[in-house]
This record gives C-alpha cells, sequence and structure tokens, in this order.
C-alpha cells in the first residue's frame, strides 16, 4: 500500500512498482501542508502505475531507482503518443476523455466528477468527441462555445457565461493535458473565459430575520436559526452531526459536509474551522437536541437521514417568504446575512473570516462593507470629523490671535 512516511523529520515516498519496494526520499519537512502536496502526486503516480504510464524518471530523474527501471520506462515512452508516430494512433477526444476520467477520479470529490461527466457527455463529447485531440483547432473550440449560448434544447432561455465557463472548464483541461502529453500545441492559448456579471449579494435585515423566526414552521425554526447566526453553508447544516456539536466550549465544529446525500469532506481545507454559538445558536441546538438525539444528524428526517435542502427549500422556504412578503432569496442569503449581522456589530474582520471560512478578509470588504458604511467609511464621515476638529481648533487660534 503506498504511503508517505518520514524519517529524520523528511518526508519520503513508500510505494511499490513491477514488484519493487520504492522509497524515494525529499527534504520536505513533516508537516500537514507538505503531506497534502506529496499525498496528491503519490495519487497520480497510482494512477500511471495501474493505467500502464508510469516513467519513474519523469518523477524521480536523480534516483538510483530511475537507472533500475530505464529500460521499461523505455517501453512507456514508446507506447506513448508523440508527433512521430502514425496518425492512427492519435486518440480521439471521447477516447483520451476515458483516460483523463480515469486519472482525475482519484482526486475529486464524487459531486464534482458527476458535474464534470453531465457535463462531458450532454456538450462536449457530442460535438467533439470523434475528432483526434491534435486535431481540434481554436477555431473548433471557439465554435462550440458560440453553439452553447444558442443551445437548442434551450428554448426558454440562453445558457449563462457562468454556466457556458463550467462547461468549457473540463475542456480546457483535456486539451492542455493532451498538448502537454502527446506533444501539440494547445488550442486553447489565447482564450479567456468569459466575463461574469457581478451579482450583488442579498442579506435579509435584523428585522427581515426576525420576522422569519417568529413565523417559520416550529419543527424549522432551530434549522434557521443555526442559518442565520453561524454563516454555515448548506452542505455544512445539512450534514453537521451532533458529534461536532460541543456545547462545553460553545463551538460547532465544521469537519463534513453532505452533496447530493454523501457525506464528504468540506469545499476547501480552510472550511474546517470552529464556529462560536451564540446564545440564540446554543439554545436553539439544546432544543433540537431534545428532538433529534438519538439521530447521528443534527437536523435529520424522520427516517435519521440528512434532509434534502432542494425540498426544504421549496416546501418550507419560499412559501414563507411569500407568505410575508419579504423578497424571494435563496437560503445561501442567510450565510450573507450572518457576515453582515457580525459586521454591523463591530466584530473583528479577521474573527469574522475565520467563522466564515475564509483564509483573508479580502472577500469581508470586497463582498460585504456596503452594508456596513460606519466600519469601512465609505461615507466619508470620519474625514468629515477630522476636518471639521482640524478648522474649528485653527479658527479658534486665529480668533484668539486676532482679540488679543
Amino acid at each position: 500500500m503506498a504511503s508517505i512516511s518520514a524519517r529524520t523529520g523528511k518526508l519520503y515516498f513508500d510505494f511499490r512498482y513491477k514488484g519493487e519496494r520504492c522509497r524515494e526520499y525529499t527534504k520536505l519537512e513533516d508537516n500537514q501542508p507538505n503531506r497534502r502536496r506529496m499525498e496528491k502526486i503519490l495519487q497520480r503516480i497510482e494512477a500511471e502505475i495501474t493505467l500502464g504510464t508510469f516513467v519513474y524518471r519523469d518523477y524521480f530523474p536523480k534516483s538510483v531507482k530511475a537507472d533500475f527501471f530505464e529500460e521499461l520506462d523505455e517501453k512507456v515512452r514508446a507506447a506513448r503518443l508523440s508527433p512521430y508516430h502514425a496518425e492512427d494512433d492519435i486518440p480521439k477526444l471521447k477516447d483520451f476523455a476515458d483516460v483523463w476520467l480515469a486519472e482525475k477520479k482519484i482526486e475529486w470529490r464524487d459531486s464534482h466528477l458527476l458535474t464534470v461527466m453531465v457535463n462531458l457527455n450532454s456538450y462536449i463529447l457530442p460535438r467533439l468527441g470523434d475528432k483526434r485531440v491534435s486535431d481540434i483547432s481554436k477555431a473548433d473550440i471557439l465554435n462550440f462555445r458560440s453553439s452553447l449560448a444558442k443551445d437548442p434544447a434551450r428554448k426558454s432561455s440562453e445558457l449563462k457565461a457562468a454556466t457556458i465557463n463550467k462547461i468549457m472548464t473540463p475542456l480546457r483541461m483535456l486539451m492542455t493535458e493532451a498538448a502537454d502529453r502527446y506533444e501539440f500545441t494547445c488550442p486553447f492559448r489565447g482564450i479567456k473565459s468569459l466575463k461574469i456579471q457581478k451579482v450583488d449579494v442579498e442579506p435579509f435585515t435584523l428585522e427581515e430575520v426576525r420576522r422569519i423566526l417568529d413565523n417559520v414552521r416550529d419543527d424549522f425554526k432551530a434549522y434557521y436559526t443555526v442559518r442565520f447566526f453561524t454563516g454555515m453553508r448548506t452542505a455544512e447544516i445539512d450534514g453537521l452531526k451532533w458529534k461536532y456539536i460541543d456545547f462545553e466550549r460553545r463551538q460547532i465544529l465544521i469537519r463534513e459536509t453532505v452533496v447530493d446525500g454523501n457525506i464528504t469532506y468540506t469545499k476547501t481545507d480552510g472550511s474546517q474551522r470552529e464556529i462560536h454559538m451564540s446564545q440564540p445558536v446554543y439554545d436553539a441546538l439544546r432544543e433540537q437536541q431534545r428532538l433529534t438525539a438519538e439521530y447521528e444528524f443534527v437536523f435529520a428526517t424522520r427516517l435519521g437521514t440528512p434532509m434534502a435542502h432542494n425540498n426544504v427549500t421549496k416546501r418550507v422556504w419560499y412559501p414563507l417568504l411569500r407568505y410575508l412578503g419579504i423578497k424571494e432569496r435563496r437560503p445561501y442569503q442567510t450565510r450573507h446575512t450572518a457576515a453582515t449581522l457580525w459586521l454591523a456589530a463591530g466584530e473583528s474582520p479577521e474573527w469574522i473570516a475565520r467563522q466564515m471560512g475564509h483564509t483573508s478578509t479580502e472577500m469581508l470588504f470586497r463582498v460585504y462593507s456596503r452594508y456596513v458604511p460606519n466600519l469601512t467609511r465609505q461615507d466619508g464621515s470620519a474625514f468629515d470629523r477630522l476636518l471639521q476638529q482640524r478648522f474649528i481648533v485653527e479658527e479658534q487660534a486665529h480668533n484668539e490671535a486676532e482679540e488679543g
């Protein structure tokens, strides 16, 4: 079994190749960032070994083992396609896509893999799948992208720029890898993503939050209280388990999420965090504990499974907003609401960023600052006060001098 190990504080790879145990030492210190970095490399090595495309010297050029496997490496290189191979050896996009997905799926969560496969099978392969990767030109790619904006399957509306970019992303990755592996110029060179219109966040006011919590169904009051006052993402709150609730320290530990009914890792490493429980959140979770303590999940169905957020949104969220006469907004706006309320209350931006799972405060000031003018001084009041104080002092001194 391949692994990452350490010796004298330095990390090394430990894996088997062609019946030989291989240890390759690095100069990297034994810490989590370096381990994650090496694990990604090791996953790629294992995928290439499985596919029979692994070349030892490509990864460890100065290793003694590279000399040992040189003859085998040459056979692998010979099997790899290059511009000097016969035209019939160049794979079609649909065939290369199968190889590429086999290598990539070990890196991706299931939900992302599904999204890529849907985009490939629904859009990319039907249009370009039968072309050899080396024959796909820049004009082919631009024409394909233009056709997406006029997708005949969508009679009511055109695909948005953001959606088109998401479809183009796996094609870009495919062609970049193919060009690197088969040594031709990538046709994506110079093609930029479509510009996406900026969408402003629409957080709820504190009065709107109060009205929603006062009128929501009793069995969902705790759920929306936690959403409004913690800034948790939908996948985080729906996948929240009781073992990650620390009442003693008043913390919610974000460690897992639920995506398409499957428990998986958080969105990013930075999303792993501890959220402080305010008093309303603490009280709401205590009340929820009385209802679902027997289950694994904090907010569970009667069967003990995670709630289906689309169902909750359609049956509870939107009907409630319509009943209250509040503008309809996605449930994700509860996360934006928490951020703006924290900022308005004067909490430290660094603390808020940690609560939200952001690695820096940049997003706070870029996205939310217009809702809190007293924090960012975008209303100019601080500058006005500075000028008034300075000119008043100078004017008083001038008047005193004239009177003297």
